[in-house]
């Protein structure tokens, strides 16, 4: 069963291109370490405080197997650090979804 780790930030507003920056960082991190990276998102219109990562995973045992390379990973620990430091995220929730079959990495479809 493939899952994907949907995490919600709240992020302070004013430091927008300091969190740009962390999820950029992530692009990197998270596919060297093992995981699927779905994408971050900031916000655009309405809320000016809410961001979003998603990250996919074939089971929670790749997730783990994710986990313990992360801890050893320099790049991914200075992240961590920088958003502590920086303190841009104000918040972080995360939720664990099952992915629906047929559902996750379709191509957009062209009309002819």
């Amino acid at each position: 069963m493939s899952v994907t780790c949907f995490i919600r930030y709240q992020i302070d507003p004013f430091q927008r291109e300091a969190f740009r920056r962390y999820a950029e960082a992530w692009g990197r991190i998270i596919p060297r370490c093992g995981g699927n990276l779905l994408g971050y998102f900031l916000p655009h219109e309405g809320s000016n405080h809410i961001a979003w990562g998603l990250v996919g995973f074939d089971d929670l045992a790749a997730y783990e197997r994710y986990r313990a390379v992360l801890r050893n990973d320099p790049e991914g620990r200075a992240n961590f650090e920088l958003a502590q430091t920086q303190r841009f995220i104000l918040r972080e929730e995360r939720s664990w979804l099952e992915d629906v079959a047929g559902t996750v990495h379709q191509a957009r479809q062209v009309a002819p």
